[in-house]
């Protein structure tokens, strides 16, 4: 399968508030729902996702379990960003380790045994961190710093550039870090009313699922054109598919992403 990146503006101060201290205390779901507007839908799927991070094994990945956990709760309180197939963990060069921190200097002292990454290594998971001093410095690199706007722009090429700075210049506005994660969210670019989330669909910014829908629509008329095939063809006999896993279900909810994207 391919690569559903999306970025999460979120502290660390956010981090602890918002799951390590659940982990401790479950019943701060509901005043953390209630100080916070989540619907009662969202504060339930908040529910589950605590309910497995507490089932977590000492085997597991952190970033496959922990890291993404995090992630998809952070969409439940505050707008998060979609990238299709960009993530900084895919950087051949060591040119943005720089802007990182390891979890390891995150997580509350002895209280995780999970191996760590501090990168995609697998889809659902967590990938690196960006602290907030440092996404004030890669996105001034980028305006002043010719090696590090080159590599991000190969790195995000097609367009996605945009939505990662997007990204970057929202976290920075309000004083956040920025979480990289996969699989949050899984657009289905044939139908965007059949994708899957995992978090808070309504919280996603539309920009990256609408690029990564008009780049497959064009690479799909290619295709009709150059094999000589009627228009429609491939998007009429195509089947996408999604792997599902725990912890939550997507919601049910016929036009949910017409309502978001306008479509």
């Amino acid at each position: 399968m391919g690569w559903d990146i999306s970025y999460h503006p979120i502290d660390e101060e956010q981090m602890k508030a918002w799951y390590f201290d659940v982990l401790e205390e479950k019943a701060l779901v509901n005043t953390l729902a209630s100080e916070h507007g989540i619907e009662d839908f969202y504060q339930q799927k908040y529910i589950d996702t605590i309910n497995v991070a507490l089932e977590t094994g000492s085997d597991d990945n952190f970033e496959h379990t922990h890291g993404y956990y995090i992630a998809v709760i952070q969409g439940f309180f505050e707008k998060y960003f979609y990238v299709r197939g960009g993530a900084l963990s895919f950087a051949e060069s060591d040119v943005f380790q720089k802007y990182f921190k390891p979890w390891e200097a995150i997580i509350p002292e002895d209280r995780f045994a999970q191996k760590i990454h501090n990168r995609i290594v697998e889809n659902y998971s967590s990938g690196v961190y960006i602290p907030k001093e440092k996404v004030t410095q890669l996105l001034n690199d980028y305006k002043n710093d010719a090696v590090i706007k080159t590599a991000l722009d190969e790195l995000f090429s097609h367009g996605r550039i945009a939505v990662f700075l997007k990204a970057l210049a929202y976290a920075d506005g309000k004083g956040l870090g920025l979480l990289e994660a996969t699989e949050v969210v899984e657009p289905n670019p044939l139908d965007l009313n059949s994708s899957a989330c995992y978090s808070n669909l309504f919280n996603c910014d539309p920009e990256g699922a609408r690029l990564y829908q008009d780049t497959a629509m064009t690479q799909f008329a290619e295709i009709e054109k150059r094999e000589g095939l009627a228009e429609g063809t491939i998007i009429n006999n195509a089947e996408h598919v999604v792997n599902h896993i725990q912890p939550v279900e997507p919601k049910k909810e016929k036009g949910f992403w017409k309502k978001l994207f306008g479509k």
